[in-house]
């Protein structure tokens, strides 16, 4: 199984548009930072499975030659799996708009629900290739297939994670708005565990990650009042459903005890720390024996 993490920034990326934070700076001063977050998964390196769908997914796919077209108008991703309806993770969808058939987008119901109404992402691409929203029940595997049903190799098992709704959709009230994701290759045993946003590292996530080759896993903020020490006005990490990694019950202490083999942190907001490789909170990272994701890692298992 190869997988490759396309984007390893949380919404906005790395540098975001509209901010000056340290991290920020000096990825502009290395003319290199991060894009938002999404990976990529094939069980044979030619068909690939879509995890989340960003904002930047055009240049995502460029910069890999995976991805690359041999003939006019062919495609080299067969599925789309979604974790939430994010518009960081969903906005990539209308991006595939020039496909020449319907993209098969697997996805919880609540998900789908959303992607018909208050993000009605399914309706406008109605007017060009379309998507197929197709059925990812939660606590059984389901197979992956591409648009004709061929099988792509992959089995994906979905696990509902407690978690509040987007914000476009605050009102609504569901279990699976966000689920994390366990890819197993029936052909050589790998596994890849897929958790870019998480309120807890709780038994739901020990499920998904225990002997997981490779476990991706929310790095979104260091504490909870992060932004608010950055000086913006924002929600804490927790209350926007992200358990920051620093700190009495944070992720960190915790992550070593879940059974995956390798963990690698994802979604990593323009505002953490551990962005910048002399931090003390890096050297935290590391000590612990979790990796920092970085836009491009390609992972074989």
């Amino acid at each position: 199984m190869q997988i490759i993490l396309l984007g390893t920034g949380a919404g906005g990326g790395v540098p975001q548009w509209n901010c000056g934070c340290a991290n920020c700076r000096a990825a502009r001063a290395r003319g290199r930072g991060r894009t938002q977050s999404s990976a990529a998964v094939s069980a044979d390196g030619a068909r690939w499975v879509l995890l989340n769908t960003s904002p930047d997914l055009r240049t995502q796919l460029a910069a890999h030659a995976p991805f690359w077209p041999l003939a006019a108008r062919e495609s080299r991703v067969g599925a789309v799996v979604l974790t939430d309806g994010e518009i960081d993770h969903t906005l990539g969808l209308l991006l595939l708009r020039e496909g020449t058939s319907r993209m098969p987008v697997y996805t919880s119901n609540s998900v789908a629900e959303l992607l018909a109404g208050p993000l009605p992402i399914t309706r406008v691409l109605e007017s060009y290739s379309g998507i197929e929203l197709r059925p990812l029940a939660t606590g059984r595997a389901t197979t992956l297939a591409d648009g004709s049903g061929q099988s792509l190799g992959l089995s994906c098992t979905a696990v509902a994670l407690a978690r509040r709704p987007p914000r476009y959709a605050s009102t609504r009230s569901a279990e699976d708005f966000e689920v994390g994701l366990r890819i197993q290759d029936p052909a050589t045993g790998g596994s890849f565990a897929y958790v870019p946003a998480a309120g807890a590292v709780d038994d739901d996530v020990y499920a998904l990650a225990a002997g997981a080759d490779l476990l991706c896993f929310d790095g979104t903020f260091w504490s909870d009042d992060e932004l608010h020490g950055a000086g913006v006005a924002a929600p804490g990490a927790r209350e926007m459903g992200h358990v920051p990694l620093g700190g009495a019950g944070g992720s960190l202490e915790r992550l070593g005890r879940v059974g995956a083999k390798r963990t690698v942190l994802v979604h990593i907001n323009n505002t953490n720390p551990i962005l910048d490789p002399s931090s003390p909170e890096r050297a935290q990272v590391s000590a612990a024996g979790v990796e920092v994701g970085e836009d491009g890692m390609h992972f074989t298992l």
